[in-house]
């Protein structure tokens, strides 16, 4: 689920912090300038690791700040495909559900990759599975908050920096979710798509919570 990505940036540091420890504050710029966002092609960047090479820092002439080139390891999100993860249900629609794992909120598990035979309940505006055993049919509603077991079959990347925006034609919601765009109205830089129609994933109240 986790990984280290190795990336390279220039770090400028303002004078007033001159006085700080260089690497500490070399370290600090990093994490704000990074944690939390989303690298096309990365994954979602979560904490630096470490830095394993700083280069010479250069002041610019008009621009008091040092520049600093750094190298460093930065401990990124990024399941690979057929991992199995841990969730809770963030909420459903027609086109499927999604699912929050705390700190990463944008991933779909399309209807068509729920447990079979399945329905949405408008009213509940919940996804079902008609789960039959012996003659009798269940209805086990996938309910808001619950814990679900899914396996990770796809992830995509979507370029959203500036230079990258062309005008589009209106999408329609499903092709919104199957771009992964669900429930947003902006461009998601990094969508990860799961799959719940084997035996053992989905809710794990359905399997004895285990």
């Amino acid at each position: 689920m986790f990984i280290l990505a190795e990336l390279q940036d220039v770090v400028r540091i303002e004078p007033r912090w001159f006085s700080k420890d260089t690497g500490q504050e070399i370290a600090d710029e990093l994490n704000r300038k990074f944690a939390n966002k989303v690298l096309h092609n990365v994954g979602l960047c979560i904490v630096l690791h470490d830095i394993t090479h700083v280069g010479d820092a250069y002041i610019f002439p008009g621009d008091g700040a040092s520049h600093t080139k750094v190298r460093f390891r930065f401990v990124v999100f990024r399941p690979f495909v057929n991992e199995v993860l841990l969730g809770k249900i963030r909420s459903c629609s027609q086109d499927g559900v999604r699912v929050s794992l705390g700190f990463f909120d944008d991933i779909l598990i399309p209807y068509h990759s729920l447990q079979h035979p399945n329905r949405f309940d408008p009213k509940e505006q919940l996804w079902v599975w008609e789960y039959e055993s012996e003659g009798e049919k269940h209805d086990m509603f996938m309910d808001i908050d619950e814990e679900i077991r899914f396996r990770v079959v796809e992830e995509v990347f979507v370029d959203t920096s500036p230079t990258s925006c062309q005008p589009k034609s209106p999408e329609s919601p499903s092709e919104a979710a199957t771009n992964g765009q669900i429930d947003s109205p902006d461009p998601v830089p990094y969508t990860v798509r799961g799959s719940a129609s084997e035996s053992g994933l989905g809710l794990l109240s359905w399997w004895g919570g285990g």
